[in-house]
């Protein structure tokens, strides 16, 4: 007997599927016919739902990046904590914290998925910035924070880090531990915050990402 699903059901269950497929055996060694038979739909169906293994992407990295921006979201909201706090929390909570994100994420930071890369960067960092400029604009406004371009420092920073930071594992300790030191220093600096200011706030984001 034929199975059938509600639409949205549908939807996800082929993006739950390509998830995996995309985790485990990337996105460029991974066919649409790959999808089709671990699901057991016709190809008509995927196509009904998505134009071409590159619309599935876009679907998949955009519900990825959804989840991963609410979670800082409620963080940001929770104004009883204080601001610098709730930066630490807000940033941790865009990892990934289970197996298969992981593993895409793995994916994701490959030679061979730098359009998977792009395109996830482009979505979190939409969703994010604005939230962690809101956050600022709060320490400003508090005396914590002392710039006139808070949306800047945060564009600013978000890319750098995105890219400075992707490989930072394959560096020595040493290189690593100045990188980072360099990191907080000048955001400090862009902050308009004391040498040593954020050093508390930041050090748990890094070790967290060991």
């Amino acid at each position: 007997m034929r199975v059938v699903k509600e639409a949205e059901e549908r939807r996800n269950e082929i993006l739950d599927v390509a998830e995996r497929l995309f985790g485990t055996k990337g996105f460029d060694n991974t066919s649409t016919n790959d999808i089709l038979n671990e699901i057991g739909i016709a190809r008509g169906t995927l196509y009904y739902h998505f134009k071409s293994k590159e619309d599935i992407l876009d679907a998949m990295i955009e519900r990825m990046t959804g989840q991963l921006v609410a979670k800082a979201k409620v963080v940001s909201e929770k104004k009883e904590l204080p601001v610098l706090q709730r930066l630490t929390m807000m940033i941790m909570a865009l990892n990934v914290d289970n197996d298969l994100g992981r593993e895409v994420m793995e994916q994701v930071h490959r030679a061979q998925n730098a359009l998977m890369h792009q395109k996830m960067r482009e979505r979190l960092l939409a969703g994010v910035n604005p939230l962690i400029t809101g956050l600022i604009e709060e320490g400003i406004e508090q005396g914590i924070f002392h710039t006139d371009y808070p949306a800047e420092v945060v564009e600013m920073t978000m890319l750098y880090s995105n890219m400075a930071f992707d490989a930072l594992s394959e560096y020595s300790e040493e290189e690593r531990q100045r990188k980072i030191a360099a990191f907080i220093y000048n955001l400090e600096r862009l902050l308009g915050m004391e040498q040593g200011s954020l050093e508390a706030a930041m050090m748990p984001i890094f070790e967290n990402n060991n």
